[in-house]
């Protein structure tokens, strides 16, 4: 509940965030305020998105989809990575032809002061989305997404401010708009590079993340103690909010039955269930080395 709250106050954040910088941008005939609007803007859509992946991946297995539908989330984020990395390929040639043309007038100051307030708002829409769904990967995407906004907009006041000391000097304050388009691009590159990455890790079953992986190791350890059991072959990942563990045991012919398998499946289970993540776990006794492989 609270993630979905999260996502719906992200949207109405960028909605009002993405008038205000369109408007601001036409009145100021300024390329990077326009751009801002349109990347904050397409954040909606993507918001969207995001909201209708958590809808999808809370839904309880079906005889269509037996494993439910934890792997459109991870999804969901590809989509969102390769949205904005389109946004920013088109942006950073069109701030290049801009600058082959000759550069564009644009105040400086306007961009001094938009770059001061959306850097406010963002700042503070990120911590606000922190503290309401801390442990929410969809929307640690839109966080992600807000703090970059927050350093762009740092960078246009930045920019902004060295346009108007440099006023006085020739055509320099022509090509602020569109060398500070050039700059956006490259500080906000790394965003969209590291959804595509998380999200085709997890879609390719990878390792989970370390400390998910330090906390199955120590759990796998402190089972092998309780029930005197070897090194097993222990197999994870994670595919959005789900937990996938195989943990294979190697035993004696006869020493194991069902009963006592079921006490160290729940014992591991146990151990898991502190990293709140949905957990599918399987645990296997099996006197045959070639079924644990």
């Amino acid at each position: 509940m609270n993630e979905r709250r999260a996502l719906h106050e992200s949207i109405a954040g960028a909605a009002v965030l993405g008038t205000l910088a369109v408007v601001w941008g036409i009145a100021a005939q300024s390329r990077v305020l326009l751009f801002d609007g349109a990347f904050i803007l397409l954040g909606i859509v993507l918001s969207a998105l995001s909201l209708m992946a958590a809808r999808a991946a809370a839904d309880v297995p079906s005889a269509r989809f037996p494993f439910g539908k934890a792997a459109v989330t991870p999804l969901a984020i590809a989509v969102q990575g390769v949205a904005l990395l389109g946004t920013l390929l088109y942006a950073g040639v069109d701030a290049v032809a801009v600058i082959t043309a000759g550069g564009a007038d644009v105040e400086p100051g306007t961009v001094l002061a938009y770059g001061l307030v959306t850097m406010t708002c963002s700042y503070a829409l990120a911590r606000w989305l922190t503290h309401r769904a801390p442990d929410s990967e969809l929307v640690a995407a839109e966080v992600a997404q807000w703090r970059a906004g927050a350093l762009l907009s740092l960078v246009f006041a930045a920019g902004g401010g060295l346009a108007l000391a440099l006023s006085s000097v020739g055509d320099v304050v022509r090509y602020v708009d569109p060398v500070l388009v050039l700059v956006a691009c490259l500080v906000l590159l790394p965003i969209p590079l590291r959804l595509l990455r998380a999200a085709g890790l997890e879609l390719l079953e990878a390792e989970p993340p370390a400390e998910v992986r330090r906390v199955l190791a120590d759990a796998v350890t402190s089972v092998r103690t309780e029930f005197g059991l070897p090194e097993p072959f222990v197999r994870s990942t994670k595919l959005g909010s789900r937990l996938y563990v195989e943990v294979d045991f190697v035993v004696p012919d006869g020493a194991w039955d069902v009963t006592g398998e079921d006490r160290v499946r729940r014992a591991l289970i146990g151990r898991l269930e502190p990293l709140g993540y949905d957990l599918w776990a399987n645990v296997e006794l099996t006197a045959d080395p070639e079924l644990a492989r």
